[in-house]
């Protein structure tokens, strides 16, 4: 069986990685989410194991020092992981998998997954940045500050990454996800191996 694609999206908070994902996911079955461990509290509607693994801090720290995630991360004063095993299932299953972590994950990512394909979300504009965290209503304005200054350290990583999108209009930046995910299901070397029995009548 061919091994599924394991794709990073990466973005600042409120660029809006987080609904790009969910609508792609909406209308494609063959590719997954890998749902990441946190210790930060869960915001107004969010659901354990549906957002994140909401854990607390001795019960993620168990798990680092077991070396059960493949990533992990300290940022805006949480902890968040991915699970090493619900990556790797639905990988070897022949799912897609994303991960949706941030640059200091992604580093650690590439680092044990070459072939992972990684795409950054960028926002139009620090101050569009700042009302879509603004919208949310959910945090105070020092708060916001600060994840806006994050999110200038943030981005100042996105050379890092293979694709690059700006959401600036929420369909075009859809359409360039679905676009590097498409694009990658049909490269040769997978493509030759997933059809071989067709290839071989037609050669």
């Amino acid at each position: 069986m061919t091994s599924g694609n394991l794709f990073i999206i990466s973005a600042p908070s409120g660029a809006g990685k987080t609904s790009l994902i969910k609508a792609l996911l909406a209308e494609d079955r063959n590719v997954t989410l890998s749902i990441s461990h946190t210790t930060r509290k869960p915001r107004p509607g969010e659901a354990s194991g549906v957002d994140y693994h909401f854990v607390d801090e001795p019960t993620f720290m168990l798990m680092l020092g077991e070396a059960q995630f493949l990533e992990s991360a300290h940022v805006h004063g949480a902890r968040y992981g991915t699970s090493q095993c619900a990556v790797d299932a639905p990988l070897k299953a022949g799912q897609d998998v994303i991960l949706e972590i941030d640059w200091q994950g992604a580093q650690q990512v590439r680092h044990l997954y070459p072939d992972a394909i990684s795409i950054f979300v960028l926002p139009p504009s620090i101050e569009t940045l700042e009302q879509r965290l603004n919208s949310r209503g959910q945090d105070s304005q020092e708060t916001i500050s600060r994840r806006v200054a994050a999110a200038r350290e943030e981005m100042s990583h996105v050379g890092e990454f293979d694709y690059v999108t700006i959401n600036h209009y929420f369909e075009e930046a859809l359409q360039d996800i679905r676009a590097v995910i498409r694009s990658r299901r049909l490269i040769a070397a997978k493509q030759l191996q997933r059809y071989a029995a067709l290839i071989e009548t037609l050669t």
